[in-house]
């Protein structure tokens, strides 16, 4: 195919223009049916805060009638998630093929969405002629690119992930043909170009694991900072939310949103599933639910996060499974295309007032508050059991937290039967957190005691943390435990949520499974 976009009408099918163009105004990407008087679908409810919701999809899937009608039907926004990378669009140098692309658009258009663009420079799926161009050439080859491809799509693609995945996960930059013949400045050269190109377009980078405060989002914090400051167009942040329910969710995540907000960008979350360790159990899922709806809460409460794509939207045709061996169940849907109960979860943080959101949560009503754990002591088998704890506030209002008490569950084994505890260290300051031992009602394998952890003052605002808590107990003979079946030891080095430490408000259990 020549460099020449081709010239194709642009349907009208799905929504009113004047319907379309007036949610596109109010949400920066918005489309797809919606209807003030039923709110049935996700795009919906999203749009009735200001949103789009979407999700990604690929051409092997659309001729799947039962997974294109949901396509269709529940959002608003689609993302191509391989038919406009470029090892598909120009295989060879100056031959461009956007037929696949094509497809991708041509749906949206009949279904009254809208699209984002993804990608015009990243590392990967690049064809081999880029990697074996001299340094000299690499420039021009990424302008005609960018140029060729954005000019093609112009006026329909609403965004585009101009740059994808910039960084290593320390923050410095990650090398590619690009940055080895360019330095940073690719970046700037790339933006400059898809601006040329489509004028109207929103320009964005995205990357992943830039969700929560960290090295690597710091680093994002810093480039954007400075091309914004050098005049270079750059419209927005993609932040791709590719989550597990083994790691904890990201650190400060609204806090993050906000701080590029702040620089006058917009905010999207591009990519987002939340993939667990096999097999799914409940609770597992509810984990997922819980991430799912922190990541909608977190948007809803930054004005400038202009939306969500979900990275396709069901298990059947999930990325995760080939990629994370072992892991998978990512999606809202499952491999039926079945609503999962993070469907729900996504619906009722969005304001579905059929989805149990009854605008009255106080900040004390089970589901606010969850606890992530991880060990801070390797050893199964000495005399000192070290959990690391943090509390989160996943409600929409403030707790005092001395209603709040977590238990972490274990068995005291031989020896002595009296305990000490201790808080080593916490940013909210050890001197606000009581802890005691105390033996179980109901002694059960594994958990004939708890330690219980409270606060004497103090509260925790809507998505914050008491950041992490570092504990310690042992038996006042300092005689040695074996926790290795204790109800609440866990291995891992980092903060996850844990279904197996319960939390409790005002004696009620809020959050866990109790032993």
């Amino acid at each position: 195919m020549s460099l020449v976009k081709r010239c194709r009408p642009r349907r009208t099918t799905g929504l009113p223009a004047l319907v379309v163009g007036a949610l596109a105004l109010t949400t920066g990407l918005a489309g797809g049916p919606a209807s003030a008087a039923s709110q049935d679908t996700l795009h919906d409810l999203a749009a009735a805060q200001g949103k789009y919701f979407g999700s990604a999809t690929d051409n092997p899937e659309l001729p799947d009638a039962a997974y294109a009608a949901k396509l269709g039907s529940e959002f608003g926004q689609i993302t191509p998630g391989n038919s406009m990378k470029w090892d598909t669009t120009e295989p060879t140098r100056g031959q461009f093929d956007f037929t696949k692309g094509d497809v991708v658009t041509d749906f949206a258009q009949e279904h009254g969405q809208t699209v984002r663009g993804h990608t015009l420079v990243w590392h990967n799926q690049l064809p081999g002629w880029v990697g074996a161009l001299p340094s000299t050439e690499v420039e021009k080859a990424m302008t005609d690119h960018i140029t060729a491809e954005a000019t093609h799509y112009r006026g329909e693609v609403a965004a585009w992930d101009v740059v994808n995945e910039p960084f290593n996960e320390d923050g410095t930059f990650r090398t590619s043909p690009f940055y080895n013949a360019m330095g940073k400045d690719y970046i700037a050269k790339a933006l400059r170009a898809a601006r040329a190109a489509d004028p109207d377009a929103k320009l964005y980078i995205n990357d992943y694991n830039v969700e929560g405060k960290g090295a690597k989002s710091d680093a994002m914090y810093d480039l954007v900072s400075d091309l914004l400051a050098d005049g270079v167009p750059l419209d927005g942040v993609g932040m791709q939310a590719h989550l597990a329910t083994q790691y904890g969710f990201p650190y400060q995540m609204q806090g993050n949103m906000q701080r590029f907000a702040d620089l006058g960008l917009d905010v999207a979350v591009t990519e987002l599933d939340v993939r667990m360790q096999l097999p799914a159990d409940a609770a597992k899922l509810a984990t997922q639910s819980s991430y799912y709806a922190q990541v909608v809460d977190a948007c809803l409460a930054v004005e400038r996060c202009v939306g969500i794509t979900v990275w396709d939207y069901t298990d059947k045709y999930s990325w995760v499974p080939s990629t994370f061996p072992g892991e998978g169940a990512a999606n809202l849907y499952d491999d039926n295309l079945a609503p999962k109960p993070a469907y729900a979860a996504v619906r009722t943080a969005l304001g579905d007032e059929d989805g149990g959101d009854d605008g009255g949560d106080d900040g004390s009503t089970p589901g606010t508050l969850k606890v992530q754990y991880r060990a801070n002591d390797t050893s199964a088998g000495d005399n000192q059991i070290k959990p690391g704890l943090q509390l989160v506030n996943t409600g929409s209002a403030s707790v005092s937290l001395p209603a709040v008490t977590v238990r972490y569950w274990f068995s005291g084994d031989n020896g002595a039967s009296t305990y000490g505890s201790w808080c080593d260290w916490s940013p909210i300051g050890c001197s606000t957190i009581t802890h005691r031992v105390v033996a179980a009602s109901t002694p059960k394998a594994g958990a004939d005691r708890y330690l219980e952890v409270g606060f004497a003052s103090g509260t925790l605002a809507p998505g914050a943390s008491t950041g992490e808590m570092q504990l310690r107990l042992s038996k006042t003979d300092w005689s040695n435990f074996d926790e290795s079946d204790d109800y609440s030891h866990g291995s891992g080095a980092s903060y996850a949520d844990a279904s197996k430490v319960t939390v409790y408000v005002g004696g009620e259990l809020v959050w866990g499974i109790e032993p």
